[in-house]
């Protein structure tokens, strides 16, 4: 391509729409970092570069409508990290859901003795044990079956109305609903993990008191394969119960996100 060809194309292209699209690729950026799924490290960091560009693209016309954006580089620069901090929120608050599935897991590997045989999680890059590795599998999968992938989407999408482009978003409300979101962790991981963790305590307590009736007995070599096979059991009759406890937190967690950009 010529340079005068060049130059009467970038003639054609109009600055506020220059603006608006790297605005609207920051607010989706943090799905790719943070959001289940979008973020999985199997998906190669070249491909989930390609589909942001693709979504800010597609975007960039609705949330630009009717938008008068700022030229100089220090109000943008400002815009640019308030649609961070939007989309970070809207991820953060899936991200949650899917770290509380992970710390369920984690708390069944380390109450049923797996945690001794920790492996790479494919989904997250980091070394999970059995249980850890299945409950973030399964919570990938009915991610996937139930839509979560089209409500991010659309609660994405929903931030523009919430949150035009250069209208401000309230700081202080964000901040509060992610510190909510991450306080909430470690509550629904023994929502998902109590059924297995307490059978296995009854198991525990179980095998305790027959030490102290049959003193002979060799506890620990009966017992640990007895307290694995109970904890397999009850994951196998309690997993399927996860759907729509799962279904009800995805859902929650979207709206919570879209309630902290309008202050409700």
């Amino acid at each position: 391509m010529s340079s005068a060809a060049i130059a009467q194309l970038l003639r054609t292209v109009d600055p506020q729409q220059v603006t608006a699209f790297f605005l609207v690729l920051a607010r989706v950026i943090p799905l790719f970092v943070l959001a289940p799924m979008f973020s999985s490290s199997m998906v190669p960091a070249r491909v989930r570069t390609v589909i942001a560009v693709a979504l800010a693209i597609g975007l960039e016309p609705v949330a630009a409508a009717g938008r008068h954006l700022p030229s100089a580089p220090v109000p943008i620069a400002g815009l640019v990290l308030e649609q961070l901090l939007i989309g970070g929120a809207l991820a953060f608050a899936m991200a949650a859901v899917f770290a509380a599935v992970q710390a369920a897991g984690t708390f069944l590997d380390a109450t049923a003795g797996f945690s001794f045989g920790a492996q790479l999680n494919p989904l997250t890059g980091t070394q999970d044990a059995t249980l850890t590795r299945l409950y973030t599998m399964v919570g990938t999968a009915v991610f996937v079956a139930v839509g979560g992938d089209a409500w991010v989407l659309r609660g994405l999408a929903k931030t523009f109305s919430l949150a035009p482009l250069g209208s401000g978003v309230s700081i202080t409300n964000i901040s509060t609903g992610s510190l909510s979101a991450f306080g909430s962790i470690f509550a629904a991981a023994i929502e998902v993990a109590a059924p297995v963790m307490l059978a296995v305590l009854v198991t525990d307590i179980a095998f305790g008191m027959v030490s102290r009736v049959v003193p002979q007995l060799n506890v620990f070599a009966v017992g640990f394969p007895v307290k694995i096979g109970v904890a397999v059991i009850m994951v196998t009759a309690t997993l399927p119960f996860m759907t729509g406890w799962l279904t009800t937190q995805l859902a929650g967690g979207v709206g919570i996100a879209l309630r902290e950009l309008t202050g409700g």
